[in-house]
């Protein structure tokens, strides 16, 4: 039969995708270009599943795109912008060789730009889905704020990026949607609620870093444009969603202050004026000022398909959340210079405590040091040499893991000079089988109400052992002549029953009750038994998998509690001999 002869690598997974080179060449643009295109546009390249038909054949590594992701990218208008820059660098380059510098001005003042308004909206519809993708663009602008001002990175990257994170971090205070922190190696991670969304980011720590030489800053640089420009989106919506002035201006300033003189700089572009708002002392102004009205409760009705138990479990989850938005609410702080004066004024402003400083630290401080209204010190030393009355004097962990734990922590483990307790991370959930830290079930206890008592008792403890050494060795002595006493008495008796006649006596018999509970076990270990005899054999295999897993669970709980128990011992064990040595 006659027909039209099918061709190798023509139809198929092969014409669904195309190499990076070949892409590149249909765009017309550089490798450079060609990145920060698909960067900007959140192409990335896919792993074909049959990656030797798509290559023809071949097994050279090569970068696969989709085709259609291509063509999607031949309409940006970015494309013809990049091609302009392209054009204008060759001019002003010919310009400056030639001493043109009348040409030079010109081209510099025509210098090609563009916006990324239209992918931001192209690449989230609605605004819950620009919050979903926040992490990311948070984690990176809050770093670039972070860099000291070389020639790695524009210094106007640097302090766009500084004015987001902090004009973000008002936004965080302003609604109290801060719900956990941890500190780790690598920086602090904070989790908010913003509009019922989770979003989690990562600030560093403020320490000078020499930058690293195996890092792209190239690529860093092209993210954090479109994040910049996302951020800025995501700020206007959320301060318009909360009633505040964007750009964001400080409470109980005049509107002669904020309104800048002509041919003066804007006041949010000022230094003086950023710093005065990444202070986070001062709460933020308002488009129309608030009234005052009497709270009136609203009729509360269940939500369809939802039972009586389910709602009351709602309310109480609700008044919980209430409480802990509340939590240093009528606490006032001041921190010493030796702590991190950001996290913690953020941490504490988010949670509705007053905070304040040295004057000499940082701008922004509401009251000082000799404030009789102050409630707890923030400090980071040894020993505190001036301490005030009615105040307390807490390490910094104080005010994470009371945050964390959702209730005021008692002070008595965070003084200065105190051992800490060790900071869990809030982003761990137990489930069962795992092995929870003794802190941990402490913690919980305090949270359910109850007040548990484990270092009162182990202190009793330590004391009872240590005054009952002496009692239980003078024990000793009595016991062992007690017991060769009743050794001798019972040789007497053997002695005297042995000469009297056995009497000989007949008892009924008792009826033996069976173990109901014992007996439906092994009902119901003999039924899985025959179960699992009558799976197929993959059915089999996928149990055996999970059962495997569960034991290995089980091991690895049983392993690290055996290590705590080992370290804890160890520790009483220290202790006891730093007492005798003490005593000695």
């Amino acid at each position: 039969m006659g027909g039209v002869e099918k061709k190798k690598y023509e139809r198929g997974a092969a014409t669904n995708y195309i190499t990076r080179n070949r892409a590149r060449k249909k765009l017309q643009l550089s490798l450079p270009d060609f990145r920060r295109l698909c960067i900007l546009k959140g192409i990335y390249p896919h792993e074909p599943k049959h990656k030797k038909k798509v290559n023809k054949g071949s097994t050279a590594p090569r970068t696969f795109y989709l085709l259609k992701d291509i063509k999607f990218l031949l309409h940006e208008p970015i494309v013809n912008k990049f091609r302009e820059y392209k054009v204008f660098v060759r001019k002003l380059r010919k310009a400056y060789g030639k001493s043109e510098w009348s040409t030079v001005d010109r081209l510099k003042d025509n210098k090609p730009t563009y916006k990324l308004d239209h992918i931001v909206k192209e690449r989230y519809p609605t605004f819950v889905d620009a919050l979903r993708d926040l992490d990311d663009a948070l984690s990176m602008c809050f770093l670039f704020s972070t860099f000291p001002r070389t020639g790695k990175c524009h210094v106007q990257t640097i302090q766009l990026c500084r004015r987001l994170t902090v004009e973000f971090l008002n936004y965080v205070i302003a609604s109290r949607s801060l719900r956990k922190v941890f500190l780790s190696i690598k920086g602090i991670y904070y989790q908010a609620e913003v509009l019922g969304q989770p979003v989690t980011w990562i600030t560093p720590y403020a320490f000078a870093h020499d930058h690293p030489t195996d890092v792209d800053y190239r690529v860093m640089a092209t993210f954090t444009e479109f994040y910049t420009t996302l951020l800025g989106f995501v700020n206007f919506r959320l301060y318009q969603s909360l009633n505040l002035l964007y750009p964001p201006k400080i409470d109980g300033q005049a509107d002669a202050e904020l309104k800048p003189a002509e041919g003066k700089e804007y006041a949010m572009d000022s230094e003086s004026y950023l710093e005065k708002l990444s202070a986070l002392s001062s709460s933020l102004a308002q488009v129309v000022a608030p009234t005052h009205e009497e709270e009136v409760e609203l009729d509360e009705f269940p939500v369809e398909g939802e039972t009586a138990a389910q709602m009351d479990a709602r309310k109480k989850e609700q008044e919980a959340l209430e409480k802990h938005k509340k939590l240093f609410e009528g606490l006032r702080f001041f921190l010493n210079r030796e702590v991190p004066r950001e996290p913690l004024a953020f941490v504490i402003r988010c949670f509705g405590g007053q905070v304040s400083w040295d004057k000499s630290l940082c701008i922004g401080a509401t009251y000082d040091v000799s404030d009789p209204s102050i409630t707890h010190q923030i400090v980071d030393r040894p020993q505190v040499q001036q301490q005030v009355v009615g105040r307390y004097y807490l390490q910094p962990q104080w005010v994470f893991d009371s945050v964390n734990a959702k209730l005021c922590l008692p002070v008595a483990d965070y003084f200065p000079g105190v051992l800490l307790p060790p900071h869990l991370s809030p982003f761990v959930t137990e489930q069962e089988g795992d092995y929870i830290p003794p802190e941990k079930l402490k913690l919980l206890a305090m949270q359910r109400g109850e007040e548990p008592d484990e270092e009162s008792e182990e202190e009793d403890e330590e004391e009872e052992e240590d005054n009952n050494d002496k009692e239980e060795e003078e024990e000793e002595e009595d016991e062992s002549e007690k017991e060769e006493e009743m050794k001798l008495k019972k040789l007497e008796e053997q002695k005297t029953q042995s000469t009297k006649a056995l009497p000989v006596t007949v008892t009924a018999g008792k009826v033996r009750l069976e173990d109901k509970q014992r007996l439906e076990q092994e009902q119901q270990s003999e039924e899985k038994r025959l179960a699992i005899m009558m799976m197929k054999k993959r059915e089999k295999y996928l149990y055996k998998k999970i059962m495997f897993g569960k034991k290995r669970k089980v091991r690895e709980a049983n392993k690290l509690a055996a290590k705590r128990k080992a370290h804890d011992a160890a520790v009483k064990e220290e202790k006891k001999k730093g007492k005798k040595a003490r005593r000695a």
